[in-house]
């Protein structure tokens, strides 16, 4: 059973998601394709699922701030490199 904080975070993600998808179908300026709404669905719900973890189970408020910050900084580090190639990497596609 899902707890409601899960819930709450769960649906606020379908609705961020809903925003490119409006975009896409409004303008022909949005170059989103297929995949890269899996990979955006997968970031967030990821990154979701993992604050509603360190959440649950980390018992001490500065710890669960800096756990949190850093999946935070660690998904914009990932979002920044898959949209402009900020690093170089691979992933880029360049």
């Amino acid at each position: 059973m899902l707890s409601s904080r899960l819930k709450k975070i769960l649906i606020s993600i379908t609705v961020i998601l809903t925003i490119p998808v409006f975009g896409k179908l409004c303008t022909d300026d949005f170059q989103w394709a297929l995949p890269d709404f899996f990979i955006a669905a997968i970031l967030l719900y990821g990154t979701g699922i993992m604050i509603d973890f360190i959440l649950r189970k980390v018992q001490k408020k500065s710890h669960r701030i800096a756990l949190c910050g850093l999946i935070l900084f660690l998904l914009l580090c990932i979002w920044a490199e898959l949209a402009v190639g900020l690093i170089g990497t691979p992933f880029a596609g360049n």
